[in-house]
């Protein structure tokens, strides 16, 4: 794997490691679900395909960053709200 693609990979894990910690599920499940994906794409050399990874990681983290918003808003709108 190319430098630049290594640190953006493991920005990608950092990040997504950093936002499963307020996984409904729990933080434990998140990090071996998460581990378990990266283990199994670490072999992968097509420089390609391991940006089109990336790409698809960073779209995960905007859905994770837009579920956490909808959980708070939801909660500030049943603690205010009828």
């Amino acid at each position: 794997m190319s430098q630049p693609h290594r640190k953006a990979v493991l920005n990608l894990y950092k990040t997504l490691l950093f936002l499963g910690r307020d996984w409904p599920q729990g933080y434990d499940l998140f990090r071996k679900r998460l581990n378990k994906v990266f283990v199994r794409n670490s072999e992968e050399t097509d420089p390609n395909k391991i940006a089109m990874m990336v790409k698809h990681g960073q779209f995960v983290i905007k859905e994770i960053e837009a579920l956490y918003k909808l959980k708070k808003y939801r909660a500030m709108k049943r603690r205010y709200y009828d």
